[in-house]
């Protein structure tokens, strides 16, 4: 029997392409997938924050304050390197910067407490000599973690750095120092309340205004009022490495997505310990590697349709998986490194893919949830999910699930999320400065105020390199002349 073809209809002639029903949908949630792209563009443009010549004047005078502050921390006993090399990264601590717990934290909402926030790794020990040996003690610790021993320092380090020690005495009667994460940590709390004290009895025109000091965990947070603004600088001890560890060696023998569009030894130039331990691991010796380094060249790398979709997808968890916090902004960022590697990169080139990458990433985070399996970029076998319950980790998957069923709702709800921040950090400034920093067109008859084209050249800088990370060497005795480097360029 002949079943009468419907009205109006033509078979189509083989080999001729089929048309598109109609608009691209995702098949899960039905969202189209032009709306989420819009959705994506919409969020990105209210998130990016731009820079008049009174903002960059005002970001460089914070900096400037931070520098200052911290050759004043190391004059104090010359604890800290004579010239230490820092590493500035755009975004703070709790927006997945660097690999650390968020739990001991302090909520800090942008427009509300601050108007941006920077992430400042400060070498405690800077191990770049090649010929100092150094003892990782990994006998004791999780995959990722280690203790660091001074025993095989010269005695001026040991004795300088003996009280921020956990001394254990060996049964030949030798001692073993280990440095302590959690006592550095304090030291250099103490530290920067007394200098601040200190710059505080003395105040000078145009200063900062410190707004907040606090400690949270081992990271010291400074909140600084600068003219309109409100910047955030999480501050983290850390000690720095030249050359690649051993662990993660078996990492360089793998194919990347990097390969070919920067050196391997821009990639493994460098690493660090930060003062994190892992869940069973004893908190006051235990250190988390960190290659934030690294990470600041992989970032190169990385489309700026998945970039978008990565800011996007990290608004949405941040707020959605705060509670508990077991699921860090740094998951989702190794989870995109992961993907970088599994996908060609002419698809993740494509412009117009951002919805996909979005869907992509919550897709690949639910997955980790639920197989509690997140692998660490670095150190493949060290799973980063290890320690959750079960029941921990289907809470999150059912609300990742919530997202994943109605993508657009929640993008929706992260665009009037970041746009009420913009309105209160709008609102400060209309209602007048933080503090007392002159503008740049002022007279403000001081022979140290910076003219039009510092600020020109301060704006330009930061309009040219949105999102990157500054590397900085400074001599604590010439605070005045910072030397710094925006990814491989020299300033």
């Amino acid at each position: 029997v002949k079943m009468a073809a419907p009205i109006g209809s033509k078979p189509a002639p083989l080999g001729a392409p089929s048309k598109p029903a109609g608009p691209e949908l995702d098949f899960r949630s039905g969202a189209r997938t032009e709306e989420l792209n819009k959705l994506i563009q919409e969020f990105t443009k209210h998130d990016q924050r731009e820079y008049d010549d009174q903002r960059a004047l005002e970001i460089h005078t914070a900096k400037d304050f931070i520098f200052s502050m911290l050759g004043m921390v190391q004059k104090l006993d010359q604890k800290l390197p004579v010239a230490n090399e820092y590493l500035l990264l755009s975004g703070g601590v709790r927006e997945g910067v660097v690999d650390l717990d968020l739990d001991e934290l302090n909520v800090y909402a942008r427009g509300t407490d601050y108007d941006m926030d920077f992430t400042l790794l400060v070498p405690a020990l800077k191990l770049h000599d090649r010929n100092q040996p150094v003892t990782l003690d990994m006998r004791h610790s999780a995959l990722c973690h280690s203790w660091l021993s001074l025993r095989l320092f010269d005695e001026g380090t040991i004795s300088k750095w003996k009280d921020c020690c956990t001394i254990v005495d060996h049964i030949n009667g030798a001692t073993n120092y280990f440095f302590s994460p959690t006592k550095v940590a304090d030291w250099f709390y103490d530290s920067i309340s007394i200098v601040l004290s200190e710059i505080q009895k003395k105040p000078q025109r145009g200063m900062p205004k410190v707004e907040k000091v606090e400690k949270n965990g081992t990271i010291i947070s400074i909140i600084l009022g600068v003219g309109s603004s409100r910047m955030l600088y999480d501050i983290v001890p850390v000690v720095s490495f030249k050359g690649w560890p051993a662990v993660a060696q078996s990492w360089l023998m793998e194919n990347h997505f990097w390969d070919g569009k920067i050196t391997e030894e821009e990639v493994i130039s460098g690493f660090y310990l930060v003062p994190a331990c892992s869940y069973k691991g004893k908190k006051d010796n235990e250190w988390r590697l960190s290659f934030a380094r690294s990470e600041v060249q992989l970032k190169k790398c990385i489309s700026s349709s998945l970039m978008q979709a990565y800011q996007a997808c990290k608004a949405i968890i941040i707020k959605l998986l705060s509670r508990p916090k077991a699921i860090s902004p740094y998951h989702l960022r190794s989870m995109m490194l992961w993907a970088c590697d599994r996908l060609p990169a002419n698809y993740l080139a494509q412009e117009d893919y951002a919805a996909h990458f979005l869907l992509g990433l919550i897709d690949d985070l639910q997955h980790c949830l639920v197989n509690k399996m997140c692998p660490n970029y670095f150190i493949p076998q060290c799973n980063m999910l290890e320690h959750l319950s079960e029941e921990t980790v289907m809470l999150h998957a059912r609300k990742l699930s919530s997202v994943r069923s109605d993508p657009a709702e929640h993008l929706r709800t992260a665009i009037e999320h970041v746009k009420a921040a913009n309105r209160l950090t709008l609102e400060l400034q209309r209602r007048g400065s933080t503090s007392s920093i002159p503008s740049p067109q002022s007279d403000g008859g001081d022979s140290n105020q910076p003219d039009d084209r510092l600020a020109k050249k301060l704006q330009q800088l930061v309009t040219e390199n949105p999102g990157k990370s500054i590397s900085v060497f400074i001599n604590p005795d010439d605070v005045t002349r910072p030397h710094f480097r925006i990814d491989d360029k020299f300033f």
